[in-house]
């Protein structure tokens, strides 16, 4: 049964339906490559392996009993990113400040995918409370790349990268608040949506910046991440940023496109994200892939997003400044868990954050508590809420005026070597320049693999489109993959 790992979703849905496996065949296949796998990728915190043998069970049923009316992920194997709260699940964020913390409810998007019959295998490993680029801030240890084990997967969203690209699960949420779901798509060569904000109900992710964190899935295939929004989006009055926009039938769009080009779609490509700091190699294949966009019928027209180059430094304010609001509940008394050292409330407060908290998630607090801080607030918080409208502006000038869709580079080089960055944040922070205007625009951004450097690291190719316009990047990415094809199994042997 080690095949069935090597499946999309799609496939295993056709495969459980015509009663090729079933269920519980094909849960016990991921379970069994998690246990041959984890010790060395660490991609999985926690695998729930009764709850998930059960709920195959249930499947198995309930395809007896509806065959091809069983709902979309009916039997599908599902990995569950720690950011994201599962009722009865442990959920820590990777951190110590939250071990033991058992959720009474579900996050939303998680809910819809067990309403639709998915299979929840565990929870992911990330980077901790989702602060960092390369899955090294886990207070559990690093995740692996399966590509090369001596090379980080990307982070935040590492784990669940890993686990797809390893054949752990053919499905995993993750999150998105500066380009943890689309840099780690690039570095593992699997596919990776970032929705646009709202698209999909944040409730029960855990905050770190709240005006930029976004679910979104990963996949092996453009279909299976369209089968994934699918589900998870749509309004939830729960959530008031979440849009109340009719969520398009993606898979349908998807068969109505298939093979039919993508003529007179506008490809901008903006000279910023081609500067200094991208790495040749990269720069090349993603320069080959617009060539090959072009191929397909697009034109391609060359743009520019000039306030590109403020895009990280206003990043760096406004995120940490809300992660210092969201984290201060997390004082040993309402929230998370409280330090035995300590003689007085002062002490509980401090002895408990600095038990709990890793260094990194202590910088960008730090960080935040002083652009917030009386004196420095106009000078920082506001003038970079200031300079992210002009960063949206860009993008809708670009996208009135001058094209459809927006191809860059998702990372500035492919996978780097654990440990290479961890010493120098700012090298670190560098990682996410080709992906953080995309969240502070609130737009949707995809991750597809393009190609191999040198030495044989995947390379990815960002597609940015206008609000709400996920069909278009589906359809985009699809007809890329289709012209340009890539092994995305490589790794499960």
């Amino acid at each position: 049964m080690s095949s069935l790992v090597k499946l999309s979703a799609s496939q295993m849905r056709a495969g459980l339906l015509s009663g090729e496996f079933t269920a519980k065949d094909l849960t016990s296949a991921h379970l069994d490559r998690i246990d041959a796998t984890n010790t060395e990728l660490n991609s999985f915190l926690l695998v729930t392996r009764e709850s998930a043998l059960e709920s195959a069970e249930n499947a198995d049923k309930t395809i007896k009993q509806l065959g091809n009316k069983s709902p979309l992920f009916t039997g599908i194997p599902v990995a569950i990113k720690d950011m994201l709260v599962t009722k009865g699940i442990e959920t820590k964020c990777a951190s110590k400040i939250l071990e033991g913390f058992i959720p009474p409810y579900d996050c939303t998007a998680v809910y819809r995918l067990k309403e639709h019959g998915a299979v929840i295998l565990g929870k992911t490993n990330m980077d901790e409370f989702a602060m960092g680029s390369s899955n090294e801030n886990s207070a559990y240890g690093p995740v692996r790349n399966p590509w090369d084990k001596s090379r980080v997967p990307g982070g935040s969203s590492g784990g669940s990268a890993a686990c797809v690209c390893s054949g752990q699960a053919p499905i995993a949420l993750g999150t998105d608040t500066g380009g943890s779901i689309r840099q780690p798509a690039s570095l593992t060569g699997t596919i990776g949506l970032k929705p646009t904000y709202g698209r999909v109900s944040r409730y029960g992710a855990v905050a770190y910046a709240s005006s930029l964190d976004q679910i979104g899935p990963f996949g092996r295939t453009v279909e299976d991440v369209a089968m994934a929004l699918q589900v998870i989006a749509g309004k939830d009055s729960r959530d008031s940023t979440s849009i109340g926009a009719p969520v398009p039938n993606y898979l349908e769009e998807l068969a109505c496109a298939k093979g039919k080009g993508l003529s007179g779609l506008r490809v901008g490509v903006p000279k910023e994200y081609f500067s200094q700091g991208i790495d040749p190699e990269v720069s090349k294949s993603v320069h080959a892939s617009i060539k090959a966009l072009e191929g397909l019928g697009c034109q391609l027209v060359d743009i520019s997003l000039p306030t590109t180059d403020y895009a990280l430094a206003t990043y760096y304010i406004i995120g940490p400044a809300e992660a210092s609001s969201n984290l201060s509940r997390y004082d040993g008394i309402r929230y998370g868990k409280r330090s035995k050292n300590h003689k007085s409330l002062a002490e509980l407060y401090a002895s408990t954050r600095s038990e709990g908290f890793g260094q990194e998630v202590k910088r960008r607090i730090l960080i935040g508590t002083y652009v917030l801080s009386q004196g420095y607030y106009d000078a920082y918080y506001r003038k970079a809420q200031q300079v992210r409208t002009l960063i949206i502006e860009d993008f809708k000038k670009a996208f009135s005026e001058q094209c459809d869709i927006i191809a860059t580079p998702v990372s500035p080089t492919t996978a780097f070597a654990l440990g290479e960055k961890t010493s120098n944040p700012l090298q670190m922070y560098m990682a996410d320049i080709c992906t953080i205007p995309v969240n502070l625009a609130g737009l949707p951004g995809i991750s597809v693999p393009c190609g191999l450097d040198s030495k044989g690291l995947p390379i990815g190719l960002q597609l940015v489109g206008p609000a709400l316009e996920e069909t278009r990047l589906l359809v985009t990415a699809q007809a890329f993959m289709d012209q340009c094809p890539f092994d995305v199994t490589a790794n499960i042997v």
